[in-house]
């Protein structure tokens, strides 16, 4: 896969000032004096002390990943995400009531990775047909798109297939589940190694950024967006997908402790060195609109009959509020 890095204009993610090309392959700050190089198709945004302070975090979820099942050895594997189960089982793309059952799940795959991929299929559908088609039928040219924790690719993949211009970010760079999996994929999009509060982009040049499944990793909500809203165009629109919302704070304060408790038992740590804020509520979505000037549109991906049974079987159960995974729409007011 060819890497287009003439579609974007890089910056520098310390000063975020302008970068001098040094060659085809390289750039360079002059005011950080650091220099960001390509390696087998990734461009690597990480800043020496960035790159250690993150090192647990990458190497826990690399190991959780792996625990999990993660990646194939089969190209077919990725290009069909995520309309496909772990085990390779091919998910009926039309169908509206997915289910874990038609995952094709098998003992050797955790249920819970396989029913992953039913909700990123269920919100990528509901992510083309309300985002994309209402913006190609208006805009009529290629967007400019983020790609946020991107992870082995699969969104950017399947946007650029649609004619739009693809930035991949990851912190990620394995083959079989980060950035390094884009050799799978017959589409051309660039991938760059960067942290979200770090962008190595110029500002006003972006149409769309999406939060893969990701913007529950940000340490500060604020900080991330007013950066994101840095590389955005006037008018552009940010999207956060499948990232958990409670209605109460304290339910997803007890979501973390419960996964933090189940991490340490299964791999014999918390996987807590980053001190991600983990999830939204309702209420902290209407203040960041506030404070960063957005309107958040909730864009529900299953119907009200179902997330309503959901709550009377938790409730009749006496567990804790189970989390929703709207799709929010972010425009600037």
């Amino acid at each position: 896969m060819n890497q287009k890095a003439d579609n974007f204009s890089f910056a520098c993610p310390v000063c975020r000032g302008e970068v001098e090309w040094i060659s085809a392959e390289a750039v360079h700050c002059p005011v950080d004096g650091l220099t960001f190089g390509c390696e087998a198709g990734i461009w690597r945004f990480l800043p020496p002390e960035r790159a250690v302070a993150l090192a647990q975090f990458r190497q826990e979820y690399e190991t959780v990943r792996r625990r999990e099942g993660r990646g194939s050895d089969d190209a077919a594997f990725y290009r069909a995400l995520p309309f496909v189960a772990e085990n390779g089982t091919q998910i009926n793309a039309d169908d509206a009531d997915f289910s874990s059952r038609s995952c094709g799940v098998t003992q050797d795959k955790p249920l819970r990775v396989s029913a992953a991929w039913v909700e990123r299929a269920r919100s990528f559908m509901v992510l083309v047909e309300r985002v994309f088609e209402p913006l190609e039928t208006s805009l009529k040219r290629p967007l400019k798109i983020l790609d946020l924790g991107a992870g082995n690719g699969w969104l950017s993949n399947r946007l650029a297939a649609r004619g739009h211009l693809l930035a991949a970010v990851d912190l990620g760079v394995n083959d079989w589940d980060g950035l390094g999996a884009h050799h799978h994929y017959k589409t051309d999009f660039i991938c760059l190694q960067a942290e979200f509060d770090h962008l190595p982009l110029a500002e006003s040049q972006v149409d769309l950024v999406i939060f893969n499944a990701s913007f529950h990793y940000s340490v500060n909500f604020t900080v991330t967006l007013s950066e994101v809203l840095r590389v955005l165009r006037p008018k552009a629109q940010v999207v956060v997908m499948d990232t958990a919302v409670y209605q109460h704070p304290a339910s997803g304060q007890h979501m973390v402790a419960e996964r933090e408790a189940a991490f340490l038992q299964q791999y014999g740590f918390a996987s807590n060195s980053l001190s991600s804020e983990n999830f939204l509520t309702y209420g902290r979505i209407q203040a960041l609109g506030a404070a960063a000037n957005i309107d958040w549109q909730l864009i529900w991906t299953i119907p009200a009959w179902r997330r309503l049974a959901r709550w009377l079987k938790v409730r009749l159960r006496r567990q804790r509020e189970p989390a929703k995974f709207p799709l929010l729409v972010g425009r600037r007011a």
